[in-house]
This record gives structure tokens, C-alpha cells and sequence, in this order.
């Protein structure tokens, strides 16, 4: 199907950093369809940029996650989840006001942090192909560079609120109040995504819909399985272990 022309006026935006901010910024004050024709229909628009972005985006992320662990390290608290039975197995938290293991933590997250860059780019890549793909299933008019570029205008303006929250979260009972504000800014994203969706590909709400929530749940349903079939596998040692416990208990 060739590409349906758009009356609307192409973006003229600034050249350089100056030129991405605009972009950026039309995209989070004015979320609808006819922005996402706007900034694609710019020549501007390759996935190359997009690529940046996300580079950006999760080396950015990387980041603000080893600033969160070495707080943590630095309260003495460990993030993993406790499992009742397996805690000789598990990592033990540093001792409170363990400098060096603080610093250690901080060094090691920012040194691996443009390594999460890359593999953000290898993820991103693989999902807006994916998304494309299904849009194309759908009657698609779009192309995957223009759909890359306004997934990445989301993207990194959204992982960097997300970071700065995860890093308010480390604050005592203000963790609670981000983490509902994180769960809306998802549904958000979502929303954003649909729309640029079908800006680009040029159809209806819900194949616009479709090309978005398939793969998530797809992905869902995977892990899902997974889970499952990792309980599954591991019933029978945490049924000797609960056993254990309530043998342990028994007067």
C-alpha cells in the first residue's frame, strides 16, 4: 500500500540538540495523532536519531539505577526478595555506612552503564520491528524509520522521569507516591505509543491498538510461563522447605 500524502504542515525543527528538545516537547504537550504525522513527516526523521536517543535514554537510566543501588548499599539494605530457606544462597547486604562498598557499587553501575545503552538500542530496535511488522499485518501505510523516530521521541523523555522517580522512591513512604505516579506515566506511554502508531501507518484506533498491546502481551503471556513453569520445577523444594519451617515452629 503506498503512503497516504498528509496535508499537514511539515515540523520545521532547530538544528542539532536545540532541534530534538522541540520535538520532545511537542510530543508530551501536544500527545495526539497529527503531532506524530508532524515530527515524521520532517526530514529529519531516521531511525538513526532515534538510536541516540535511546542510547541516551539507557545509558541515562543505567545511571540513576547505580546512584539507586548504591543508596541502598549505603542504608545497608538489600533489593532482592527474600525466600524463606534460600537466605545462606542469597547476596548479603553491605554493613551500613560501608564507604568502600559504596563506592564500589556507584563505580560499577556508571561503568556499565553505556553497556545498558547498547542493549537498549538492541531492544528497541527488535520491538519497533516488531510493532511495525504487525502494523504492516494490519494495512500499514508507515515505514520503520519514521516509526522508530517517534517511539524514540518517547522514549527518552520518559526514561529520564522514570530514573529521576526511581530515585525519589529511594526515600522512605515517598517510594509508594511514585510508584502510582509511574504506574499512570505506563498508561501514558501506551497511549502515546498507539498514537504514533497510527500517525505513521496512517489507520484506524484499533490496529493501531493491536499493533501495541499484541506484542506486550505476548511477552506477558511468555513470562508468564515461565514463572509457572519455574514453580512448577522448584515445588518440591519449597514444599521440604515450608516443611522445614513448620517442623522448626512445632512445639
Amino acid at each position: 500500500m503506498e503512503q497516504i500524502p498528509s496535508n499537514a504542515p511539515v515540523m520545521e525543527s532547530k538544528p542539532g540538540v536545540a532541534g530534538w528538545f522541540q520535538v520532545w516537547a511537542k510530543v508530551y504537550t501536544k500527545p495526539s495523532e497529527q503531532t506524530f504525522i508532524e515530527i515524521t513527516d520532517s526530514p529529519d526523521a531516521a531511525a538513526k536519531t532515534a538510536y541516540i536517543w535511546v542510547f541516551i535514554a539507557g545509558t541515562v537510566s543505567g545511571i540513576f539505577q547505580a546512584i539507586v543501588r548504591a543508596i541502598y548499599t549505603a542504608m545497608g539494605i538489600t533489593q532482592q526478595m527474600p525466600i524463606p530457606g534460600f537466605e545462606e544462597y542469597m547476596p548479603q547486604a553491605a554493613p551500613a555506612g560501608d564507604i568502600g562498598s559504596v563506592l564500589a557499587s556507584l563505580a560499577g553501575g556508571v561503568c556499565a552503564a553505556p553497556i545498558a545503552g547498547l542493549l537498549s538500542i538492541v531492544f528497541f530496535a527488535l520491538g519497533v520491528a516488531i510493532v511495525q511488522w504487525i502494523a504492516k499485518l494490519f494495512g500499514g501505510a508507515g515505514s520503520y524509520d519514521k516509526l522508530a523516530y517517534a517511539f524514540g521521541a518517547i522514549s527518552l523523555p520518559l526514561s529520564i522521569v522514570t530514573s529521576v522517580l526511581s530515585l525519589l522512591g529511594a526515600i522512605p513512604f515517598v517510594g509508594i507516591c511514585t510508584g502510582i505516579f509511574s504506574l499512570g506515566l505506563s498508561f501514558f506511554a501506551i497511549y502515546l505509543q498507539m498514537a504514533a502508531v497510527k500517525g505513521v501507518n496512517r489507520f484506524g484506533w484499533g490496529q493501531a491498538a493491536g499493533s501495541v498491546l499484541i506484542p506486550l502481551f505476548v511477552i506477558l503471556f511468555v513470562c508468564g510461563c515461565v514463572v509457572i513453569g519455574g514453580l512448577m520445577l522448584l515445588g518440591p523444594v519449597i514444599g521440604d522447605v515450608f516443611g522445614q519451617i513448620n517442623q522448626g515452629l512445632a512445639p
